[in-house]
């Protein structure tokens, strides 16, 4: 297989990857602490794109919308160790303590290289040998270890962990035409802006006079023309970027709302 997933607990995993990429689109439901022991993370959000490279160590916020894309490199696979820091565990971490000043980022936090940080990742790569369940209690005590090195190295992180706040209802335009490119089903778009499916669903035709999935493809085929045609890329490095599951179906939509096949484009400007 090319990508292998090996779960020590429900909340720590290590994962694998030899193929050509892994994309998967992202708006978490925990706070994700990523640790890459190798390869390559393009990680794609509305206003800014990552790159990590081996060794790097990044937090991604829950409830962001992002498309990461997993890539093999220098001859290795992509390997990483990730650690879910779900709100359960984060309460009971703070212990319901809401004095911090509350900071809800829509960015990527990257950590800079820790020895105190790189030891508590790589401590737990002989674990996933492990044939027997992994312990709870030496579970918890891995995943406090690493919520204490994250404050002891950043001192905004506090901001960030303890929020518990879940969306509200925002501006569905605004949002949707930041973010049209996230292939996310309607109700995690519902649950972004703080609507149920059905409220979402009104209140997305009486803003846009169209269904999502109807309006969400024009948006997608919109900007992969202009992708194609102002900035040369290929259909390949386009369809994943933008939403579409494979390149197939790309080609097929694109030819239906433009009347030929991306390919025609690509190179003619």
């Amino acid at each position: 297989m090319d990508y292998q997933v090996n779960y020590i607990n429900p909340e720590i995993k290590l994962s694998c990857y030899e193929g050509k990429l892994f994309k998967t689109e992202a708006a978490f439901n925990d706070h994700l602490l990523v640790w890459l022991i190798s390869g390559e993370t393009k990680i794609i959000q509305a206003d800014e794109s990552f790159v990590f490279g081996a060794g790097s160590t990044f937090l991604i916020p829950r409830n962001q919308l992002a498309t990461i894309i997993n890539y093999p490199k220098d001859g290795l696979p992509h390997k990483a160790v990730a650690m879910h820091l779900s709100a359960k565990r984060l309460r009971e971490f703070y212990n319901d303590d809401q004095s911090k000043s509350k900071i809800t980022t829509d960015k990527i936090i990257s950590f800079e290289k820790h020895p105190l940080l790189e030891s508590c990742l790589n401590s737990l790569i002989p674990y996933f040998e492990m044939q027997n369940n992994f312990p709870e209690n030496i579970a918890s005590l891995k995943i406090n270890e690493a919520i204490n090195i994250l404050r002891s190295i950043d001192e905004n992180i506090d901001s960030v962990l303890n929020n518990f706040e879940e969306p509200g209802k925002i501006d569905l335009v605004s949002f949707m035409e930041k973010n049209f490119m996230f292939n996310m089903s309607l109700e995690k778009f519902g649950y972004l802006t703080g609507r149920s499916l059905t409220t979402f669903k009104r209140d997305f035709y009486k803003a846009f006079n169209s269904t999502p999935q109807r309006w969400l493809t024009k948006k997608r085929l919109e900007l992969a023309y202009y992708e194609l045609t102002e900035k040369n890329k290929k259909p390949a490095d386009v369809y994943y970027e933008i939403g579409f599951e494979n390149l197939s179906h790309f080609s097929f939509a694109f030819k239906k709302q433009f009347g030929y096949a991306p390919t025609k484009l690509f190179g003619h400007n």
